[in-house]
């Protein structure tokens, strides 16, 4: 690996132990093995940096629950499928979520990094969507993107906040199923899901 690489292996691992606030350009540079001007060379800043670690963090929980998935997309058994791979690897991914609820709670004390994010929420968006329906990403429009990705993210979130808060009463993917389909059957004019 190049310094590119080390530095971005690095800042995942200060993210994982640290956090966002707590992680300073000298850590990263201790745990790559890089120096300290080939952060500014090869991402701009420490925050930049950073933002691309938390964004390959969340890059390696897809990888990691989308293998798991089953059930054909839109389906209930595909929803359940999701959920019970999301949560069933909370525990290996809890540092993303940390990372993520700390930017969440604390915008206004790091403005640069809350903005870096949100600059990809599209992207994240766009993954969740082909994780729960199974249509790939590029063949998703800015409409989908704005109203069941933010429905996912919604969701997601929020779950990841009860884990976070609670794991003994947070929300388990059957839970989540049972709660889609009873919210489908009550809107009126719609057509519940299949179970």
């Amino acid at each position: 690996m190049g310094h590119r690489e080390d530095l971005l292996e690095g800042a995942k691992k200060c993210l994982v132990a640290k956090g966002f606030a707590r992680t300073t350009a000298r850590d990263i540079v201790s745990a790559s093995g890089a120096n300290l001007a080939s952060i500014g060379y090869h991402y701009g800043s420490k925050d930049a940096l950073l933002i691309q670690a938390f964004i390959g963090l969340a890059e390696d929980w897809g990888a990691a629950v989308t293998p798991e998935v089953t059930g054909e997309g839109g389906t209930l058994d595909r929803f359940a499928s999701v959920w019970e791979g999301i949560l069933g690897r909370h525990e290996q991914f809890t540092a993303m979520w940390a990372a993520s609820t700390e930017i969440a709670l604390a915008p206004d004390r790091m403005p640069e990094l809350a903005a870096m994010l949100s600059a990809s929420e599209g992207e994240g968006r766009r993954g969740l969507i082909a994780l729960f329906t199974g249509i790939p990403e590029e063949e998703l429009d800015e409409d989908d993107v704005r109203t069941l990705g933010a429905v996912y993210q919604a969701l997601l979130t929020g779950v990841m906040v009860q884990w976070r808060f609670n794991p003994a009463t947070a929300a388990t993917a059957a839970d989540l199923t049972e709660g889609i389909r009873r919210l489908a059957s009550a809107l009126p004019g719609a057509h519940p899901p299949k179970p």
